[in-house]
Formats: C-alpha cells, structure tokens, sequence
C-alpha cells in the first residue's frame, strides 16, 4: 500500500453562491495542496472572483463548505482568515496612493502585531523591540523584489508593473500559506509579463507559499501552472494539468472556438 495522500492546505466542498434568483457558483469544489502552484480560468463571469470572494470571507457560501488546513472557516470575516494564513490581491490595484512605498508595506504587518495597546502607547521595549523586527523584515521583503530603491516614494508614482509588485509584497508581508491573485498580469506589457512569471514560481519555491492564480493571459497561466482548474458559467468545468486543459474539447468549446488565446495556446505548444 502507498503512502496515504496528506489533507490539502484549502478544500471547498460543493460550494455555491446566489444572489437572489442569481447563481454565481454552483456545486463548485476546490483542492490546493501545501506548496501548489494553481491557475484558475474561465470566460468572464464564469464566477472566478465569486470564488475568491467565498474563499476569503467577503462572501459566506449559501450551500457547501470550505476548510483551511483542516478547519472551517464559515462566519471567519475577511481580516480573521487573513489571519490563519491566506491572503489575497485583487483585479484593481488597491494600493494606499498617498503612502510611501514602505508605509504600504508597514500596513500589512498590522495584523501580525503582538503587543497590545498599553505597550503601544508607552513605546517600551516589547514595542521597541516589534518595530525593529517589522522594520528590519519590510526591508527585506522590498529588496528581494526589487523596490528597496523606491521605499521612500509615494505608491502611486511607481511604474504599473512596481504598482501590481508591492501590491503582492503586502499580501506575502502578512505570511500567508497560501496567496490568492487576482489578475495580476492585467495591464502588464509582455517583459513585465515574463518579469511576473519569474516571480510567482520564486514566491511558491523561496517562500514555500502555495498559490491560487486567477489569470486571462494563457501564456502566464500555461507557463507556470502545474495543475489549472477551469469554470464556466459558475461550475467547474475541468481540472488537470496545462496539457490535459488545452487539449480538453469542454474547454475549447467554453472558451467560443479554435480563436480563443487556450486554444492558439494549445497550437503554439505543439
């Protein structure tokens, strides 16, 4: 007999979502093991923010249920499963634009903070202590992704691709187990395309992060994806890896036709 399979970081099971007479989800079940690298694709409004959304508490699923590391998170608000290790960016950048690129940073270690508020206001050694080692580790996460030269600049004057960068080092500030991105390529010219890729695969290697990628552009998702799940119409279509997605007939069909990007996708790796 082999070794039994271990439990997965994240498991939906049979999850849906309605908005009144409106399915946005329906039967949807989910698996990320430890480590992962997973896309997630599908025509738009196919429900892929719908899930991310359940997944991260700012929806509560009307049917099913999801497990984070074996626990369930039904009731958890947003922050609380932030707090047990998943973290997420989204479609739009949600930077704050008035804050250097540091302070950005500093923000998503809030969370993580131990010394309550009686330390906090007497500024002692605990506090000294906590502010030295976010200090020390926001420095850190800002040169190994290349922003350290910019952390005095307000947010919003990086280049879009720096933009979607510290957007990603806010969410990995938090030690998520697992990151969930939204798009991230989106507006992105191909080298900082190419760039984002050799970033992902760095944050699921170096950081030991699984990862739920939402995507639109195949070559992203097909090039470093090791598993790809696909939704239409709020279901889940298929599952497997990038050569069983592309050539799946279901797919190619849900995607309207051989124009598509998945299926010059497929031709181009042939």
């Amino acid at each position: 007999m082999g070794n039994p399979e271990p439990p997965p970081l994240l498991e939906a099971k049979n999850c849906s979502l309605r908005f009144g007479g409106i399915a946005a989800l329906t039967d949807v079940s989910l698996r990320i093991n430890e480590g992962e690298l997973v896309g997630l694709i599908g025509p738009n409004g196919a429900g892929k923010t719908s899930l991310f959304n359940i997944l991260t508490g700012v929806y509560r699923p009307t049917e099913g249920e999801i497990l984070f590391d074996g626990r369930s998170t039904a009731g958890m608000p947003p922050h609380r499963i932030n707090t047990i290790g998943v973290a997420r960016t989204f479609q739009n950048i949600r930077l704050f634009a008035s804050l250097d690129v540091r302070m950005n940073v500093r923000t998503s270690f809030i969370a993580r903070l131990r010394n309550g508020l009686v330390h906090t206001v007497r500024r002692g050694r605990l506090f000294r202590r906590e502010e030295g080692e976010i200090h020390e580790e926001g420095t850190r996460l800002l040169a190994y992704f290349g922003l350290e030269q910019a952390a005095s600049h307000p947010s919003r004057s990086l280049p879009y691709g720096d933009q979607r960068r510290l957007e990603i080092v806010r969410a990995l500030a938090t030690k998520p187990r697992l990151l969930l991105l939204d798009e991230p390529a989106a507006g992105m010219n191909p080298t900082e395309k190419e760039a984002l890729k050799s970033l992902i695969s760095r944050i699921r290697t170096e950081f030991g992060t699984a990862v739920l990628l939402v995507e639109h552009d195949m070559k992203v998702v097909m090039g470093i994806c090791e598993r790809i799940v696909v939704l239409d119409q709020g279901r889940v279509l298929c599952s497997g890896t990038p050569s069983e997605v592309r050539s799946d007939p279901k797919v190619i069909a849900a995607y309207l036709g051989e124009s598509h990007p998945v299926a010059r996708h497929r031709e181009e790796a042939t």
